[in-house]
């Protein structure tokens, strides 16, 4: 049996490969609204937040063999547990992300490490402030960006939309939207909220990252990029056939 660790849309293209090679497996995401969008590719889907001893209880009832950790790049700590659950256990660990964009190497690009940096950065530089980063570390942006007008693009769930309110944002601080978005949605929105700045992170070509730094350049809006962080996987793939190759191979 196989876990996959999901909530990306890289993890239901693996759902989609595991369904064609036949394999058994159990999809695991944190929300509700993961398991939402994961019903038309997965009968089997487990909601909850797994710390290591979860995922070592929940590994030995299910009797997994491989863990396949495609979370988002920046939930690091769900991959730490993943890979110490697997060690514990002696079980394969596989770790699927996104390849990285090449566009990063523009004058108005800023790039940074942390959410701190950026802050730090953008009460320097910006004042009508688009903030493409979700909605878990919104308070941290919300904290120390003082005297800016925030627009948040968060996810439009009930859950997300009452943590915006509780920070303080208003209705016309939160654009409330499903992503991946296109060129032509990011560029307009910059334009109508009339910003001079925008903060993403270096998500993926998957997660429209490309999209949203390229409508920025070309608005000739200065962006920040939070860099991904980095672990020292133990097997780290970012091509679904090769994963494929991978996944044969441990039959």
């Amino acid at each position: 049996m196989i876990l996959v660790l999901g909530g990306t849309s890289d993890s239901l293209k693996i759902c989609d490969l595991l369904n064609k090679m036949g394999k058994s497996y159990i999809l695991s995401v944190a929300t509700e609204y993961g398991k939402e969008i994961s019903k038309k590719y997965c009968e089997d889907i487990n909601v909850a937040r797994l710390d290591k001893y979860d995922m070592i209880k929940f590994a030995k009832q299910n009797n997994i063999k491989i863990i396949l950790d495609a979370t988002h790049p920046y939930a690091l700590d769900v991959s730490r547990n993943a890979m110490d659950a697997s060690y514990e256990l002696s079980i394969k660990y596989i770790r699927y992300e996104r390849r990285s964009s090449d566009i990063l190497e523009h004058e108005n690009v800023i790039k940074v490490n942390n959410i701190k940096e950026a802050c730090d950065v953008a009460n320097k530089i910006g004042e009508n402030i688009f903030l493409s980063t979700g909605s878990k570390n919104l308070g941290d942006f919300v904290g120390n960006l003082k005297n800016k007008n925030i627009i948040a693009r968060v996810l439009p769930t009930s859950e997300v939309l009452r943590a915006c309110e509780n920070l303080g944002l208003k209705a016309h601080n939160i654009v409330a939207m499903k992503g991946p978005f296109s060129y032509d949605i990011n560029k307009q929105l910059y334009k109508f909220y009339n910003c001079d700045l925008v903060i993403t992170k270096e998500s993926g070509a998957a997660g429209g990252f490309e999209e949203k730094l390229r409508a920025s350049i070309d608005s000739n809006i200065k962006t920040i990029v939070i860099l991904r962080p980095s672990l020292d996987y133990p097997q780290k793939i970012d091509d679904i056939e090769e994963l494929n190759v991978q996944l044969l191979l441990s039959n």
